[in-house]
């Protein structure tokens, strides 16, 4: 149900099981973590400096499989922490900027592979929020900060209390994703943009996810973060890209960047 091909620099993974609006089970997880894999060893060879992930058919993915769970004998701890959390920490630090393109339903996990990616563009009427109050579960897959990071705790609350879903337009303008499109617009617009990043200065692009995640994560204030960007700078003036990109501006030219 997991697909990956690679194709100009660019690997797209695709959530292709649009039946189950892209549900996961735990073989489907496994066969995401190793398509991230494998798209990372082609990163290392240089053959991948960007990702897009996206889903087949009306849904980006409804979250976790549970047509075959058996609540009495679920095991929800070995699902989200041994297979989720470590799932989305290697899509977090995948070695090129990612992207990802949302239709439909992006609830649970499926909102956890979205939180997990760099850059997410949304379909209109795209579907976000915590549905979780009917079935006596509680959002996971890193909702909870999420949407209070981007929310507040009032607005967090009335989703996980209500089960009521957000647009992928209002997503978008309370800052929780980049770009809202039109459905029928989204898988084209993404993969131009996409193209352009992957054939921009990889390395720089790299520099700056780790920042910009140094930043989240140690709270980092603003003399901080720049001594972090001195430092990025300092090492990025060494690469070819960066002497290419130099030359370029004062030849008045296109670069042409190896990544």
């Amino acid at each position: 149900m997991i697909s990956l091909s690679i194709a100009g620099g660019i690997a797209d993974v695709v959530l292709d099981a649009p039946h189950k609006l892209n549900a996961l089970d735990e073989q489907a997880l496994a066969e995401l973590s190793q398509a991230y894999d494998d798209a990372a060893a082609a990163a290392a060879r240089g053959e991948v400096r960007a990702l897009l992930l996206r889903g087949e058919g009306r849904a980006f993915c409804a979250g976790r499989d549970i047509a075959g769970v058996t609540p009495e004998s679920d095991d929800a701890q070995a699902y989200l922490g041994g297979l989720v959390q470590p799932l989305l920490q290697k899509m977090s630090a995948f070695p090129a900027p990612t992207f990802a393109a949302a239709q439909g339903a992006c609830l649970g996990v499926g909102l956890g592979l979205l939180l997990a990616t760099d850059v997410v563009y949304v379909a209109e009427n795209a579907k976000f929020g915590s549905p979780f109050a009917k079935l006596g579960a509680t959002l996971d897959s890193g909702g909870h900060w999420y949407f209070t990071e981007r929310l507040g705790m009032h607005r967090t609350l009335d989703l996980i209390y209500t089960a009521e879903l957000m647009s992928g337009a209002e997503a978008v303008a309370q800052g929780m994703f980049s770009r809202a499109m039109p459905a029928r617009e989204l898988l084209e617009s993404t993969r131009a943009i996409v193209g352009r990043v992957a054939a921009g200065a990889t390395g720089a692009f790299t520099a700056s996810k780790e920042l910009v995640a140094h930043i989240r994560d140690q709270r980092l204030g603003l003399w901080e973060s720049m001594a972090g960007e001195n430092a990025e700078q300092a090492r990025l003036c060494k690469s070819e890209d960066y002497a290419e990109g130099f030359r370029a501006f004062q030849e008045k030219r296109t670069p042409v960047f190896k990544g």
